[in-house]
């Protein structure tokens, strides 16, 4: 069965409901909103804070192009918008990288977050992280906030662990990621990030290459050890995969038939059980 990627969690079977959202698999982006920018874009000149902040946000479903900071902050708005029109439909937002903030500018970004997603934001004593309990709960967001500021709001979630291999070939961030596998999961959300990483040495070797090149040449062995996945509880499973180019590249589909697999395994425990 092929699943929409806009509206994939309510295409989901309904035996899949009460599977805790840290069990899924769920597909994520780290485009970082800066995969069109060159070094004459506006933005990397800008002090913005806010742009700053919002690097280290993830979500599959929208890759806007992003140059000034009034267009973040209608990406944002979008996103609240887009929530309205796929009420079963639950993001994970990760809000990291956030150097140079003081307390002040972390309140600030904060009200504006809680003002703008309201009881959407699902707090995080919320213990029972399954589709069918935040639909009736009718919470919609969890969002992530990598400071301690994050401890004074009980909307806001600790940051979440990312497996970066900090690597720019396909084989250097899938063994890194295994390494991980064999390390165990850590407890609820974690990313394995699929992200390739240019240093200044490879860049200077590889000029006429971009992220977009490199991702796309290594597209092929990273989408094959993405269908070998599982999602579950399992020591060794995976929960968030993320990676950049999501858009143009079938990440986000290949990512969300895995929990078909999850969907049969539980299936036959079942029929064990009787």
């Amino acid at each position: 069965m092929e699943l929409s990627c806009q509206d994939w969690m309510s295409a989901l079977p309904e035996e899949l409901w009460d599977v805790s959202l840290t069990d899924l698999a769920i597909p994520g982006s780290h485009d970082a909103m800066s995969y069109c920018l060159d070094i004459n874009s506006p933005l990397l000149r800008s002090e913005s804070d806010f742009f700053r902040v919002l690097d280290g946000l993830f979500y599959c479903f929208t890759r806007p192009i992003i140059f000034k900071w009034a267009t973040t902050q209608e990406t944002l708005v979008s996103v609240a918008t887009w929530l309205k029109s796929h009420p079963k439909e639950i993001v994970i937002l990760a809000c990291s990288h956030l150097e140079g903030m003081d307390d002040a500018r972390h309140e600030s970004f904060i009200y504006s977050l809680k003002k703008l997603f309201g009881s959407k934001l699902c707090p995080q004593k919320e213990s029972v992280l399954t589709l069918r309990n935040l639909w009736a709960s009718g919470y919609q967001v969890i969002l992530s906030y990598d400071s301690q500021v994050a401890a004074r709001h009980q909307e806001l979630w600790p940051a979440i662990p990312y497996w970066w291999a900090n690597k720019p070939t396909a084989q250097g961030v899938i063994s890194y990621l295994e390494w991980n596998k064999q390390q165990g999961r850590p407890e609820g959300f974690f990313v394995s990030g699929l992200n390739l990483t240019a240093d200044r040495c490879y860049i200077a070797k590889n000029r006429k290459e971009s992220l977009r090149t490199l991702t796309y040449s290594n597209w092929d062995s990273l989408s094959k050890w993405v269908e070998e996945q599982i999602p579950g509880s399992d020591p060794k499973s995976l929960n968030i995969i993320a990676g950049d180019f999501v858009g143009p590249l079938p990440l986000c589909s290949q990512v969300i038939a895995l929990n078909q697999k999850l969907r049969r395994r539980n299936s036959i425990q079942i029929k064990k059980q009787y």
